[in-house]
């Protein structure tokens, strides 16, 4: 039946991908610098000194509005929102390789955001950083997202002052997305966490704020070669940004895909929540939940003062690991392609196996094993002589969950002695641009990886 008056329209197709956005990327990063990493970083440094922050130690017994289940044991908050710390019993593998153990973790099953907000100036793509303050960070202030937030956090469960941009990453009229994904965090420290990773470009005044700069790529790039400067989450949402590259690889994408599914069909992940008073292996003291060895991490307290912040004052748990960790992609070159020795990796609070870096570790959670059994390639990594380092930074990571979470982050330049074109059993060699491609989608790249990948474009040879 056709309706007087009525004019049918054809609809009206899109392309499936930005086919410019690659190239205003490269663009941003490769722009006259402006200012330099260092004024920048003297920039937040006079925001960390004309606020007021303290963050101390206090005992369990000292936390306002949090306390121990009688029931459970589980840490929890009285609002029932933010996250708990709970028991977790996790059992990598099939037997006989089975591989199983019991540990505390942070359980947040709400999905936060983590949006950086994108304009265009003069033709460059610039992106509007943050001077954010967070109680686990080294320095506290360190370079963030345009909103790094919890759900309980922008409905104000704290009851404190809205999330300033918010709007640009809940109102899809407001900008065009660039890049819009649900990735995984610390798989070793939280149960099956994700965030929503955004990327938003609006092409209208953007109101300022004295915390917050509008920075090209490559001014990230440069800042990204300073320790503990680029937080986490930005490193983690810039990470999505499509690069140029090669169109061939050592792997088809089809064969690398194969290859993750086959791993991750061989090795479960099962994880099981549990009462935290009832983890073997641990024990809870009036200040702290430590391992009965005094490895790998430990659970505690802190109060938090902060005048610039939602709330300006809080208390909560952290989780502090036990040393500072190694992180490491090691590299090669084949036919003039870029690829990373990537590592099918299972943790035990994640979903399933995930692409992770050549290393990833806690050297001292592993001093007292035999050598056989340390985690390959760590020597390498760890004793390169500089000529090999092709970049090397410390980063921490969730400064809102982790106290002193530091780790030496690496790319190092390997040969066929060191890293072999066939790689040795759950290692694969991916070209730069697969890996990139991949972190576009939810649970391919993991944490850490995806922090390398960012640092593999800020170097030349990569861009």
């Amino acid at each position: 039946m056709t309706v007087p008056g009525y004019i049918r329209t054809a609809p009206r197709l899109k392309a499936r991908r930005a086919a410019a956005l690659p190239d205003r990327i490269a663009r941003s990063a490769a722009a006259p610098a402006g200012e330099s990493a260092d004024e920048i970083r003297q920039w937040i440094g006079r925001r960390r000194a004309q606020a007021s922050f303290a963050v101390d130690r206090i005992p369990f017994e000292a936390l306002e509005d949090w306390s121990f289940a009688p029931e459970t044991g589980n840490l929890a908050h009285r609002s029932g929102r933010f996250f708990t710390v709970e028991g977790l019993h996790a059992a990598i593998g099939e037997h006989p390789e089975r591989t199983e153990w019991h540990q505390p973790v942070i359980v947040q099953s709400e999905v936060g955001i983590l949006g950086i907000l994108a304009r265009e100036f003069d033709g460059v793509l610039h992106f509007l950083m943050q001077a954010k303050m967070e109680p686990g960070n080294p320095g506290l202030l360190q370079l963030s997202p345009t909103v790094q937030a919890t759900y309980s956090n922008y409905t104000k469960v704290h009851k404190g002052v809205a999330v300033r941009y918010l709007e640009y990453f809940t109102d899809p009229s407001r900008g065009r997305v660039l890049a819009d994904v649900l990735q995984s965090e610390h798989g070793a420290w939280f149960h099956r966490k994700r965030n929503r990773n955004m990327i938003v470009e609006t092409s209208g005044p953007v109101p300022e704020h004295e915390d917050f700069r509008w920075l090209t790529l490559r001014q990230i790039h440069q800042l990204l070669r300073h320790d503990n400067t680029v937080n986490m989450d930005a490193r983690s949402v810039l990470a999505a940004l499509p690069v140029r590259g090669a169109p061939h690889a050592l792997h088809s994408d089809t064969e690398l895909l194969s290859w993750l599914a086959l791993h991750r069909a061989a090795i479960p992940i099962r994880s099981e929540r549990i009462p935290l008073a009832g983890v073997a292996g641990w024990t809870r003291g009036a200040s702290s939940i430590d391992h009965d060895d005094d490895r790998y991490f430990r659970t505690v307290a802190v109060s938090v003062r902060a005048s610039n912040r939602e709330v300006g004052h809080w208390t909560q748990p952290l989780i502090e690991p036990r040393g500072q960790g190694v992180v490491a992609f090691v590299t090669r070159t084949f036919a003039g392609v870029p690829h990373v020795l990537a590592r099918a990796r299972a943790e035990g609070g994640s979903t399933e196996v995930e692409l992770g870096p050549t290393v990833q570790c806690q050297p001292r959670s592993h001093a007292h094993l035999p050598v056989a059994e340390r985690p390959p390639f760590l020597d390498l990594v760890t004793t390169a002589p500089p000529s090999r380092v092709r970049y090397s930074a410390l980063h921490s990571e969730e400064g809102g969950r982790f106290l002193n979470s530091v780790s030496r982050y690496l790319v190092v330049a390997a040969d066929e002695g060191d890293a072999p074109l066939d790689a040795p059993p759950g290692f694969c060699w991916v070209s730069r641009d697969q890996l990139a491609a991949l972190t576009r989608y939810s649970h391919y790249v993991n944490v850490q990886a995806r922090t390398l990948l960012l640092c593999l474009n800020s170097l030349d040879d990569y861009a």
